[in-house]
């Protein structure tokens, strides 16, 4: 699963030409976000509409819930499974967005009984996106919340080390079809998830800070060395 992640460099100059998006708006760097926190996403809203980068947040809830609850336990989407489960079979048609970061985070177990915590980012440092689906849920009072959950699969190379499961990593050249709500063909969105891209992931050990969702800084992505580990 992906339970935290970050998106440390939120230059409009470079998250624009990154994303395809015209109006990136002030954000946050982000060093340990969390389920049900509102982070950023690009969607497509309508076909032929161009690219918009929104908050929303993170906990899919389908319009079909009852309550905002539900979405705590819907942060992740199997992607072997999200095309025909209920919750998410909507989104995936039609409702498809990029989860905005630029590495995430996996805890590995350790001899001691112990978990390290881990940070999986691109050798460059340079934002990505995960592969999301989104929703729009509509509580008693009519008032509408933007949620949205991540795909993921099983992990490889150096992930699968720490974690057997994985975000799914988009292609850049994917991002224009995943996000065309008219694009519905199975084929070839299931061609898109599958590429697996992110072999060339680096896996960094990082501070028992991110253990806690309140920590927030650079200090949790700071690379510890041998020394701090012993």
């Amino acid at each position: 699963m992906c339970g935290r992640y970050t998106l440390t460099n939120v230059a409009p100059n470079l998250l624009g030409p990154l994303f395809g998006v015209l109006d990136i708006p002030l954000l946050s760097p982000r060093f340990n976000v969390s389920p049900t926190q509102d982070v950023p996403i690009v969607r497509v809203l309508s076909p032929g509409a161009p690219r918009t980068l929104e908050l929303a947040r993170w906990g899919l809830v389908p319009s079909w819930a009852k309550d905002l609850s539900i979405g705590d336990r819907m942060i992740n989407a199997r992607v072997e499974t999200a095309a025909e489960k209920p919750a998410y079979r909507s989104s995936f048609k039609s409702k498809r967005c990029l989860v905005v970061t630029d590495g995430f985070y996996e805890w590995k177990k350790l001899g001691t009984g112990k978990k390290q915590p881990c940070r999986m980012h691109m050798p460059d440092e340079k934002p990505f996106a995960f592969a999301g689906l989104w929703a729009r849920w509509k509580n008693a009072e009519g008032s509408t919340l933007d949620t949205f959950t991540i795909l993921t699969a099983e992990a490889r190379a150096a992930v699968a080390d720490v974690h057997d499961r994985m975000p799914v990593i988009l292609a850049p050249d994917a991002y224009g079809s995943w996000l065309d709500p008219d694009e519905q063909r199975a084929d070839v969105l299931q061609a898109m998830v599958q590429a697996r891209i992110g072999d060339d992931l680096v896996v960094t050990p990082v501070s028992t800070r991110v253990n806690n969702p309140r920590n927030e800084g650079p200090e949790n992505v700071r690379p510890l060395f041998a020394q701090d580990l012993s």
